[in-house]
């Protein structure tokens, strides 16, 4: 029999050839948000280790939504067309390949994390950052200027206009990262929005500009095609955005178009990362996932196959994404397979004589 995690998904015209998903991680080894060599071998590793779908790392939508200068983008043909190579070598190995189109508000240039995440200065080749209010992240990150209804709407036109790159590039899935104290969450939360009008103080305010993208995106991305959503599905600190407040913001992303939620959590103020412990992050993909009546993909210290296939066998979730996991070991949907059902059928056909002694030679 096959296990549950070896089970295909469908979603629209889409289906995954097995529920394991590459979560988008950050390289910061781009120039002027271009794709290189690095991101052809890095990603195409994951699909050929057997991953249903790897989802690129986080694209910025525009140049000052990057959150350090080695960032990703997809905001010009050029970056579109470096991408495309990479997508289709994904595609080509059986996975989906999905892009997370990203804005990173207040958390933007910075340095990449192995120099020590500092501002990165306007006479050094930073920018401007904006947020919903004028509040640093923390003292080392720059203070960003709140946004104006000019910069929200011209926000949302920039995630419009990624999503048309990202079709020219062959993409299958578009992610929308509306977490990790990113510019949508910081929408999202009391504990960094702090404005008067109709993007802030109550809850339908607070998620107007994450609901308007999400439309917005859906609207542009072809109907066949699915979207999801990242979100961070409590702060874990007291006032701060929590879990039945993402069951509700599902609901109307869900009505807006989006087909299924990444449930991810914190990083929206310094030490917001709840228990780092195995799977601490698969009950809210399971609260979310009844509560809203949406798809979800869980993610966070998963490592091992039983473990995965326990949170599908308890309809925790509908996906699983691995990040840290894959790094190390970029074939463990091969492992997990043999491990699980007994045959690791997917292995390409050049690594065949490596498990099978009657390959030929």
């Amino acid at each position: 029999m096959t296990s549950n995690l070896f089970s295909p998904f469908s979603c629209r015209s889409i289906t995954f050839r097995n529920r394991i998903g590459v979560a988008p991680m950050c390289q910061y080894s781009s120039v002027d948000g271009l794709p290189n060599a690095w991101h052809m071998v890095h990603l195409g590793s994951r699909a050929v280790g057997g991953a249903g779908l790897v989802l690129f790392e986080a694209a910025a939508v525009c140049a000052d939504g990057r959150i350090s200068p080695g960032d990703l983008g997809l905001w010009n043909q050029g970056q579109a067309e470096a991408l495309r190579p990479i997508a289709e070598f994904v595609h080509g190995q059986g996975a989906m390949a999905g892009i997370q189109l990203a804005h990173a508000g207040r958390k933007g240039s910075t340095q990449v994390p192995w120099i020590g995440r500092a501002e990165v200065s306007i006479a050094e080749g930073g920018w401007e950052t904006m947020a919903p209010s004028a509040l640093r992240f923390n003292p080392e990150y720059p203070l960003p200027r709140e946004m104006t209804r000019s910069d929200i709407d011209q926000a949302i036109d920039h995630f419009i206009a990624s999503a048309r790159l990202a079709r020219s590039a062959g993409f299958q899935v578009i992610e929308l990262h509306m977490g990790h104290g990113y510019l949508v969450h910081e929408f999202l939360s009391p504990l960094s929005n702090r404005r008067e009008d109709d993007y802030g103080g109550n809850f339908e305010n607070r998620i107007r500009f994450a609901v308007e993208i999400a439309a917005a995106v859906r609207a542009e991305w072809p109907e066949e095609l699915p979207l999801f959503a990242r979100l961070s599905a409590t702060d874990w600190v007291e006032g701060g955005w929590d879990v039945q407040q993402s069951i509700e913001l599902a609901k109307a992303l869900r009505i807006a178009g989006v087909d299924l939620i990444d449930c991810s959590s914190g990083s929206i103020v310094p030490g917001s990362r709840g228990p780092q412990a195995p799977g601490f992050q698969v009950p809210l993909a399971a609260a979310i996932r009844t509560g809203a009546g949406i798809p979800t993909a869980a993610v966070g210290l998963i490592t091992q196959a039983r473990q995965a296939e326990e949170i599908l066998v308890q309809e925790q979730a509908d996906l699983v994404l691995l990040a840290r996991q894959l790094l190390v070991d970029p074939y463990w949907p091969l492992r997990a397979q043999a491990e699980l059902d007994g045959v690791a059928s997917q292995w390409p056909i050049q690594y065949e004589r490596a498990v099978n002694p009657n390959a030929k030679r």
